[in-house]
């Protein structure tokens, strides 16, 4: 994320600064429908009794009633798109190296490390897909993947209108911006922007639905008043209803948090 938004800081430091010509003209997609007033966002699945960004995290996700998974998407050597978070599998799973570098059959080896002694593995982002269809949404951390070919299985399972996208490179934006100028966007803010001004100048330049991890009172009222939502992450080891309130107190429209069964239920009795 720190290369896109320090070339994007350098755009909106300067006084006649210009993104490619359809970022002018995009037009402005309505996000997926949540349950909650505020959107409870499962960091890689609810991965408290399941491994991240499996299919299991997912139904754990689902169960417990979150708004979104958050899924990473990244390609292998042979062009499956697959959910994971690093680049390398060593973190996650009984195989090392570069998941740029295997091929899909070498990736369906590997077992992915779990609490439970359940055999896990790499789910292709197919499969994600079709089990969240029509019963979560999808919020994308579009990691490294090829974009036509994204949304060619975004579409060929139906869920165009479940999915926003996490932008983390700049030239992301005018890929999905050419191939699906539909889709709902997101990204982080540079830290240069501190004013609503310079809020006001990137958002003319980037036409994108929500922005993450926005603290700035000026900035959450601008963003507000510009009809753009704004996500925190909220995931730690000592998440709860205390952070969780502060959060809220905030103004923000959505929390991603490593606990969302505890959220939902924490989400659901506030609003009462």
């Amino acid at each position: 994320m720190k290369l896109f938004v320090q070339k994007i800081s350098a755009l909106v430091a300067c006084a006649s600064f210009a993104l490619p010509a359809l970022a002018q003209h995009s037009a402005h997609p309505a996000l997926p429908h949540s349950k909650h007033k505020t959107v409870v966002i499962a960091h890689r699945g609810n991965h408290v009794s399941a491994p991240e960004n499996t299919l299991a995290s997912t139904r754990e996700a689902i169960s417990c009633g979150a708004d979104y998974v958050e899924v990473d998407l990244r390609t292998t050597k042979d062009g499956h798109l697959v959910a994971l978070h690093d680049a390398k599998v060593d973190r996650t799973t009984n195989g090392m190296g570069k998941i740029t570098d295997m091929t899909w059959p070498e990736v369906e080896e590997l077992q992915v490390f779990n609490r439970n002694k359940k055999t896990h593995r790499i789910p292709e982002f197919k499969e994600i897909l079709a089990l969240c269809k029509g019963k979560i949404n999808i919020y994308l951390d579009f990691k490294e993947a090829d974009v036509a070919e994204t949304w060619k299985q975004i579409k060929a399972a139906g869920m165009e209108h479940q999915i926003v996208v996490y932008l983390n490179r700049e030239e992301q934006y005018s890929q999905w911006k050419q191939v699906a100028p539909e889709m709902p966007l997101m990204t982080s803010l540079p830290d240069e922007i501190t004013n609503k001004e310079q809020l006001a100048a990137f958002l003319h330049q980037m036409h994108i639905q929500v922005v993450d991890n926005v603290a700035n009172p000026e900035l959450l009222k601008a963003a507000k008043e510009h009809g753009i939502s704004v996500w925190l992450d909220v995931q730690s080891p000592t998440e709860g209803p205390a952070s969780w309130n502060e959060a809220l107190h905030k103004g923000v429209q959505g929390l991603q948090t490593d606990k969302p069964a505890e959220m939902v239920s924490y989400i659901v009795k506030s609003a009462q």
